[in-house]
């Protein structure tokens, strides 16, 4: 078999506004602004051959700009490699920045990298991503999240869940960790009670516990039959974790946060979380994440991925242990194609890789971009 090379490569830095401003506990905290703007690193790679893959990482709020100055300058390392080659080109590029270390922006700039070499070699082989890797299920159980954001009313909160519901969606996240854990409860309470006692439901306190509050909250919420409570604490607060995991009947999830695999290790070493949330973009891509994935299944942890679900359906179809996958709408403008949801869960679509395409509108958000090789 003749093997393939990479000839080109194109990188995109591209703001996705949000429809409005967006705020979580940290910004009823005071530590962060509200949310109004993703900034996304869009990853295309074309071969010899005519075979092409994209892949993406992005940035909340910080740290675009630094991803994309990043993948800039070693993203032409890649030029004339085998692109089947991922676990060796990974490592050459980890090599090429090995200065700036193995964590945070330098392995999230790969991330997009990576990813699109995954996507490359599914298209290549005629599969979605989750077929190549070996799927264990052709759906995921899916929860939206996009609907329960503290900005919005109770009201709002109860009309977004019913609708989400209503396409086929199968449980329901929202926002905690306000500084007055009284409106918590009663939010909590009324979404329950709007839901009923069948639906799922999670919530999420985005690290603005202190460990006695998380303690005694966590005790309050048992009532709720939740799913799980999502990063009660500071999400570096191995420990912490670890004793509130033992004293709580309901399921801590935590790890959206971290940057590496190493991260996620000390967590599932200090029994930290009963559900663990990669972010394969933040964690430096699918390479990696198929490397925590087996540990935290060796672990008998469940998974429960982050964000950019065009990522990570695939992924998790492919966890052994059945998995949720989050729901938002926000990447929709970015890409021509969209996801299924169907009695509670999320189809893995049947096109080859990832299964997207970019859009019109992702060209014309694009502010900034690069190109290695030739077309």
């Amino acid at each position: 078999m003749i093997s393939d090379r990479i000839r080109h490569l194109r990188l995109s830095s591209v703001v996705l506004p949000l429809d409005r401003p967006i705020s979580d506990a940290k910004v009823l905290t005071g530590r962060q602004r509200p949310m109004t703007e993703i900034v996304f690193l869009f990853a295309e790679i074309a071969t010899e051959q005519d075979q092409h893959g994209i892949g993406i990482s992005y940035s909340k709020r910080a740290g675009g700009p630094a991803q994309f100055a990043h993948a800039k300058e070693i993203a032409g390392d890649l030029i004339g490699e085998d692109p089947s080659d991922i676990g060796r080109l990974y490592d050459k590029l980890l090599w090429a920045g090995a200065s700036v270390g193995r964590s945070g922006v330098a392995t999230q700039a790969i991330a997009a990298i990576d990813i699109a070499l995954w996507d490359l070699k599914a298209k290549r082989a005629s599969l979605p991503l989750a077929k190549l890797l070996g799927a264990h299920r052709d759906s995921v159980r899916v929860y939206n999240t996009s609907g329960g954001f503290l900005q919005a009313s109770v009201e709002e909160v109860k009309e977004r869940a019913s609708k989400s519901l209503a396409d086929g969606i199968g449980g329901i996240k929202i926002k905690v960790g306000q500084p007055d854990t009284r409106i918590d409860l009663e939010r909590v309470r009324a979404v329950r009670e709007h839901l009923g006692d069948g639906v799922p439901l999670m919530v999420d306190a985005n690290q603005q516990w202190d460990r006695p509050t998380a303690l005694r909250f966590g005790r309050a919420l048992e009532q709720f039959d939740l799913v799980w409570i999502e990063e009660p604490l500071d999400a570096y607060d191995a420990v912490g974790h670890a004793q509130l995991a033992a004293a709580l009947d309901t399921p801590i999830a935590t790890g959206e946060m971290l940057s590496s695999v190493a991260e996620h290790v000390r967590l599932i070493e200090a029994g930290a979380a009963d559900i663990i949330q990669p972010d394969a973009p933040r964690i430096g891509g699918i390479t990696p994440f198929l490397r925590l994935a087996a540990l935290a299944d060796h672990a008998g942890l469940q998974l429960a991925p982050h964000f950019a679900m065009e990522i990570h359906l695939h992924l998790a179809a492919a966890y052994p242990r059945e998995p949720w996958v989050e729901h938002f709408e926000w990447l929709n403008p970015l890409f021509n194609e969209r996801l299924e949801t169907l009695d509670g869960r999320m189809l893995v679509p049947d096109r080859p890789g990832l299964g997207f395409t970019t859009s019109e509108q992702c060209a014309a958000w694009t502010v900034d971009s690069c190109e290695f090789g030739t077309r």
